[in-house]
């Protein structure tokens, strides 16, 4: 079942949703309904050149828990190699333009980090609720990602690298810092074998909400399939 959203602030249950987690179209990108969807798993993919907002929460989440990452033995040797400079949320613009355009995604059908997905991250950025890291060679940045900044998790949205191995050296430190800092989980959204090699496996949506937001109560189980459940702000 696929919702439309309208301007009022509310998300359907997701466990009404598709069997690859899409649950809504439509709504808006601000600040208040990106906020609420996070907090209970949500995320956007923007198909920008069909002016449609996707909305999807799948039941089986693919994350990372920061202790967990697997650093390979060659990620070891050039970590030691101090070959770039790692820095944190200092080229946010930079790195989601990368992300946006690198390989030409931005060329392709149906590209998803479009203007309005770059305009609505970039205002979470402005008010610390989404970050990035950056990797750097000499005063060039070859890599890097994004995501939400959520308590003490973080979603991840997209990477990059412009040299081999610069999205895996990105994410191996924000893993590192949140391990320092009791960051719990770095949501992936899906698998990817690129996320799996470095420690990514599976949990189900409710082990997923706990950890994200303990206060964040789903409605009773639908008693019906034409019942629509609801989720309201917080």
């Amino acid at each position: 079942m696929v919702f439309q959203l309208d301007d009022d602030l509310w998300l359907p249950d997701p466990r009404l949703g598709e069997e690859d987690g899409l649950i809504a179209v439509g709504g808006d990108l601000s600040y208040e309904r990106l906020i609420l969807s996070y907090s209970y798993g949500f995320f956007p993919w923007y198909a920008y050149r069909s002016n449609e907002i996707l909305w999807y929460c799948p039941m089986q989440r693919f994350v990372i828990f920061p202790k967990e990452i697997h650093i390979s033995h060659s990620m070891r040797t050039l970590i030691r190699k101090c070959k770039y400079r790692i820095t944190y949320n200092k080229d946010f613009d930079g790195v989601i333009h990368a992300c946006s355009e690198v390989n030409n995604r931005n060329e392709e059908q149906g590209a998803w980090l479009g203007p309005e997905i770059i305009e609505a991250y970039t205002k979470l950025n402005q008010i610390g609720l989404a970050g990035s890291v950056e990797v750097w060679e000499d005063e060039r940045l070859v890599g890097g990602l994004y995501g939400v900044r959520f308590k003490y998790c973080f979603f991840g949205e997209s990477m990059f690298s412009l040299v081999p191995n610069a999205s895996k050296l990105a994410l191996i430190t924000l893993a590192y810092v949140m391990s320092h800092m009791e960051g719990s989980i770095i949501d992936c959204q899906f698998e990817t074998p690129h996320l799996r090699s470095m420690g990514g496996r599976y949990i189900r949506y409710e082990e997923f909400l706990k950890i994200v937001n303990p206060n964040g109560k789903l409605p009773p189980a639908p008693a019906g399939p034409g019942e629509a459940q609801t989720l309201a702000p917080l």
